[in-house]
């Protein structure tokens, strides 16, 4: 059974998707050190707004991180484990769309 080009976009979103989430939050531990999480944004201020942009695009990074941890470490109900993945590709999906447009924008196709 063949897959329809919209489905091939899909694929295709959602791993330049989670691919780019990888590479920003391990970018990230390697310049500052530390991992990327969201307690950055409890620090407030300029330091937290600084951090959003990074947050958004890493966020599904972080999500499956902290579920597979949290799985192998407190053992962590599968259903939340599900869930808390489909909520990651969802939200990779999303920030593929985002930087394949911005990519096709600043290329001017």
């Amino acid at each position: 059974m063949p897959l329809s080009p919209a489905a091939v976009d899909s694929l295709r979103t959602l791993c330049i998707g989670l691919a780019l989430s990888g590479l920003l939050a391990s970018s990230f531990e390697l310049f500052a050190a530390r991992r990327a999480s969201f307690t950055l944004l409890e620090r407030g201020g300029f330091s937290a707004v600084a951090a959003l942009p990074l947050l958004a695009f890493s966020a599904p990074f972080i999500i499956l991180r902290n579920t597979v941890r949290g799985r192998r470490i407190e053992g962590r109900p599968f259903p939340f484990v599900m869930l808390a993945t489909m909520v990651a590709c969802g939200w990779g999906l999303v920030s593929g769309r985002v930087a394949l447009n911005l990519a096709s924008m600043i290329v001017g196709v």
